[in-house]
């Protein structure tokens, strides 16, 4: 029996085609003998906006039912982060949450939570991986007539578990409007629910605050391409603070300034990282290899350790569980926060993005560029997704960078980092790293330089790159 292929966070496949019932089923029956074999307990079960994903979450918790596990079932769309929360809320044993995260709505995955509140961690995925390849689909329990599971609700334990990280007398005295864009996703409705609870001054407007399954015909990752809608909308308000994303699972989060520039996820963690060590919160740095250096170079002027992984928030968990991290993030949008559960929350890291610009004084755009001049480095950063037509082409990359160029791009190289994927740091303050995705078919290629001109002629030399090992476009 062929294994199910689990990537950096789950399993994640097209709907229909790798993504069934049949499959789904033997990846629920490998986590239930995986916890019987650590003693049981309770399960959590879940599911975003995704076509279908009330039935495939049904399906999982009736094979968990039917292995003799307590199993809760949740009522309708849920955030990840907030079944993150509920798992260690109320003292249950995991969590399988049904979500394919920032992908296309074709696609539906699987992922798991541990009793610390966050993604599982690294050996459970590998255990669970393992036991897909002796499991067929006469192996799986399923009682498809089983009892009505009960539900579980946590929105307001988990709004009184906000409160604790924010800064509720600034969010009250704060003015004004800000958007929250869901993208169609499990998050709406979630940041204008908590400012309704906490009272804040400031307006949440919604956009694209209903479920979803087709998220608005883009993909549900806050990236410049999909948010069209959001830039429009601020054009039409123009009194709006900035717009807060977040993607199909409420787990990761970007903004659109009112101009309609993007502030990226780097820029994000870099105000999140002021906001958090002007409060004096103890603890290092934590991030993900694809990251910018201004959020390195920013840690290190304000005399914060730095942890750099290779990617996968999984990487992170353990730093934020031993309370080692004050922060920790990834390129993607996804930040961990001291005192939180160890998971990417969209939902509070938009909320901490208002009290930073609320507590400054002054817009994002210009909090961010006093923290570039701090760190003594200019951000422009950009990534090219190139689709693997041919499956042998990402290792032919990574051969033909075994034996790192003198230059790439007309600069020169001057180091070469190995961590995940292969980067280049070349001269100029500028760096490419070229790694192949763990949750879809797909070579990433990394870019950051001192202005845009120069990320996009080292992303199209990285194109020209590629094209020339696959012998046709990569496009």
């Amino acid at each position: 029996m062929e294994r199910l292929a689990f990537g950096t966070d789950g399993w994640r496949a097209l709907i229909g085609d790798g993504f069934t019932h049949r499959d789904l089923g033997r990846a629920a029956q490998a986590y239930a003998e995986h916890l019987l074999d650590r003693g049981g307990g309770r399960v959590l079960v879940a599911h975003d906006t995704r076509f279908a994903g009330a039935r495939f979450a049904r399906v999982a918790a009736e094979v968990l039912h039917a292995n003799g596990l307590e199993v809760a079932l949740h009522d309708g769309p849920l955030p990840t982060p907030v079944l993150s929360f509920a798992v260690r809320h109320l003292g249950a044993a995991g969590g399988v949450m049904l979500t394919a995260s920032h992908n296309p709505s074709e696609w539906q995955g699987f992922k798991l939570k541990g009793a610390h509140g966050g993604t599982a961690l690294d050996a459970v995925y590998r255990d669970v991986e393992r036991r897909t390849g002796f499991i067929g689909a006469d192996a799986v329990r399923r009682r498809r007539r089983a009892p009505e599971l009960p539900a579980f609700d946590v929105r307001e334990a988990y709004y009184a578990q906000l409160a604790t990280l924010l800064d509720l007398d600034a969010l009250r005295q704060a003015t004004g409007v800000v958007v929250h864009d869901a993208m169609g996703g499990a998050a709406g409705g979630w940041i204008s629910g908590f400012a309704r609870w906490a009272g804040i001054g400031t307006e949440v407007a919604e956009l694209r605050a209903r479920p979803d399954p087709t998220f608005d015909g883009v993909h549900p990752e806050p990236l410049p391409r999909h948010l069209a809608r959001t830039r429009a909308y601020l054009a039409d308000h123009p009194g709006t603070r900035f717009a807060i994303v977040t993607d199909g699972d409420g787990d990761r989060v970007a903004a659109v300034l009112l101009d309609g520039r993007f502030f990226d996820p780097h820029q994000v963690f870099a105000v999140l990282l002021d906001l958090l060590d002007r409060r004096g919160a103890p603890g290092s740095v934590v991030k993900t290899f694809t990251v910018s250096r201004v959020v390195e170079r920013l840690a290190a002027s304000r005399g914060r350790a730095v942890l750099e992984t290779p990617v996968g928030f999984k990487h992170l968990v353990e730093p934020l569980r031993r309370g080692e991290a004050m922060l920790a993030g990834e390129e993607s949008g996804g930040f961990g926060v001291a005192g939180h559960v160890p998971e990417r929350d969209g939902i509070l890291n938009g909320l901490l993005l208002l009290e930073a610009e609320v507590r400054a004084g002054e817009p994002l755009a210009a909090r961010f560029a006093a923290l570039e001049r701090e760190a003594g480095w200019r951000h422009a950063y950009d990534r090219l997704d190139l689709r693997l037509r041919d499956e042998g082409l990402a290792r032919r990359v990574a051969e033909a960078l075994e034996h790192a160029p003198n230059a790439f791009g007309g600069a020169r190289v001057i180091d070469v980092e190995r961590l995940d994927g292969v980067k280049l740091d070349l001269e100029g303050d500028r760096w490419i790293l070229f790694r192949a995705s763990g949750t879809e078919p797909q070579l990433r290629v990394y870019a950051e330089g001192p202005d845009d001109a120069a990320v996009a002629s080292l992303l199209g030399a990285a194109r020209g790159f590629v094209d020339a090992l696959a012998g046709q476009s990569s496009t």
